[in-house]
This record gives C-alpha cells, sequence and structure tokens, in this order.
C-alpha cells in the first residue's frame, strides 16, 4: 500500500482502490479491516500530558527570566529587599500569566479536537455502519454528506456520497480536495 497522499493523489480511482485491496461494492471485511487496525493504528491524533509543573516552570528559564532573577540576585547581594521583593512578584505575576494563557489555548485546541468527527459510516461487509472515527483504516469506503467533518484522508469514488480512506488522520500531510473535482465526482457518477 501507498503510505502518502502525494501518492493517491495521482492515481486513478481504480488504481487505488487495487492498491489497498478493498471492493467499493462490500468494503473491507471485518477480520481485514482489525488486521489493518492493528498494522496502521487508531485514527485519531496523538495525546500528549505533560507535567503542569514543567510548562509553568518553563517561565522562569530563558534569556529575559534569567536577566530578571539576575537583577533580583544582585538586589540580595546589595540588601535590598524592596526592590527583590518587586522583582520577584513581577517574575511570578509574568508566570502565572503566561501559564494561564497557555492553559486556555490548550482548553480552545481541545474543544477544536471535540469538534473533530468522531464517528463515520463506513461500508463494512456490505453493510454502512456507524463506526468510530479512530477505527477507520486505510481502504475503508466512507459516506459523506454535506456538513459532515472529513474524518480522515480520502479519494472521491465518483459515487454520490461515497469516498475511499487513503490514509488516516494523524499523517503529516495536509490532504486537499479541489472542490470542481468533488462537485463533478458527486453530480456526474459513473
Amino acid at each position: 500500500m501507498a503510505t502518502t497522499s502525494k501518492e493517491y493523489e495521482h492515481m486513478s480511482v481504480g488504481d487505488a482502490l487495487k492498491d489497498l485491496r478493498v471492493d467499493p461494492k462490500t468494503g473491507l471485511s471485518a477480520a481485514e479491516a482489525a488486521q489493518r487496525l492493528a498494522q496502521c493504528g487508531p485514527n485519531a491524533l496523538a495525546e500528549e500530558k505533560k507535567n503542569q509543573w514543567l510548562i509553568f516552570g518553563k517561565y522562569f528559564w530563558g534569556p529575559m527570566p534569567w536577566m530578571i532573577e539576575a537583577a533580583a540576585l544582585m538586589s540580595i547581594v546589595v540588601k535590598d529587599w524592596v526592590d527583590f521583593v518587586i522583582i520577584m512578584v513581577l517574575l511570578l505575576f509574568n508566570a502565572v500569566l503566561g501559564y494561564w494563557h497557555e492553559r486556555q489555548a490548550a482548553s480552545a485546541l481541545d474543544a477544536l479536537k471535540g469538534a473533530l468527527a468522531q464517528e463515520a459510516q463506513a461500508l463494512r461487509e456490505g453493510v454502512w455502519q456507524t463506526i468510530l472515527a479512530a477505527t477507520l483504516v486505510p481502504g475503508d469506503v466512507v459516506r459523506l454528506r454535506l456538513g459532515h467533518v472529513v474524518p480522515a484522508g480520502v479519494k472521491l469514488l465518483g459515487e454520490p456520497n461515497a469516498v475511499v480512506v487513503l490514509i488516516q488522520v494523524p499523517h503529516e500531510e495536509k490532504v486537499e480536495v479541489k472542490a470542481e473535482e468533488a462537485v463533478a465526482a458527486l453530480t456526474n457518477p459513473p
């Protein structure tokens, strides 16, 4: 099987189906889908959990914090405790503010991930089934309708609302479908 969307982009639909070893009328068998899921892994973005203390601590590490920390150390050396307290409060305020902004951005990103296609309609063993988008594998035939979120990198089959999964979402390449090709394939079935 080809592994990138670029390889499939230049293939005809027939060649892509042959390469993926899938019949567009019946889709994959349950056994073949399970084997491909084991081979390719889930169709999901990798979740990275980071230590929150390390994220907060990075606001004390870098050229700007070092200059502020050096000023705080000089305040200690000259025993100017008022300046030391003011500098440390500002340093801490900057770290808390930066951490809070980063947490807000992470929350927004989590909300966007929640908007990704959670389920997809896939043709498996000749029957359209609603399955978790994370279980889509290369070669699955999926149904798309107006307003649906595309659950993976796909190639239009030319049948109304049917496409074949080429690659899974967490791939490093962007999959682009030209609007003219999509309209032509959906309005002029073979």
